[in-house]
């Protein structure tokens, strides 16, 4: 039933962007540290092209993703589809986190709406893609996206954002080196 891909061709480029909420997972290379799995959303992630994709990282509570990917880049990206067609993408590679100025910040942020939670970009070298079934995957209807994010980072501000990220974002769950001060 599963297959992998070559590339990311343009249908599953339409496919993958069609997906309203998709899942990152990393880890720490000590085995005793933390896996991490982060669902994200909004209009944040594009396919760049057949082996590159990218995401705009909104500030969080943790920071795991970013921490994982500065200390051994391995990531695994898997996209469900919730509708009457069942289907799971899962794109593996090596991640990289870009800040504001940096070329591929500026390439990613471009191609999304201005967020102002807005912390980082992720790309990924793709080095595998797969799809499997779904079958077990539940059908799910959309509502609507959550704007709590960007609430929360309007009544803080910009320089309310930069403490936030000092204060939460520094570090992981695992002491590993988080989103770097930039002040």
């Amino acid at each position: 039933m599963g297959k992998i891909f070559d590339s990311i061709d343009d249908k599953l480029k339409a496919w993958i962007e069609q997906q309203p909420m998709w899942f990152v997972a990393t880890a720490p290379l000590d085995a005793a540290g933390h896996v991490n799995i982060s669902p994200r959303g909004h209009d944040s992630f594009s396919v760049l092209d057949a082996h590159r994709v990218g995401w705009v990282d909104y500030t969080g509570s943790g920071v795991e993703t970013i921490a994982h990917l500065r200390e051994n880049g391995r990531v695994c990206l898997m996209f469900n589809s919730f509708d009457s067609r069942p289907r799971i993408v899962r794109l593996h590679g090596q991640g990289t986190v870009s800040l504001p100025g940096e070329p591929a910040f500026e390439e990613v942020t471009a191609l999304h709406p201005k967020h102002p939670s807005t912390r980082a970009v992720i790309t990924v070298k793709v080095t595998r893609i797969s799809d499997s079934c779904g079958w077990g995957v539940p059908i799910m209807q959309m509502s609507g996206e959550r704007d709590l994010l960007r609430l929360q980072a309007e009544k803080k501000g910009p320089e309310g954002m930069a403490e936030y990220r000092t204060e939460r974002n520094a570090q992981s769950i695992d002491g590993l080196p988080g989103f770097p001060s930039l002040g």
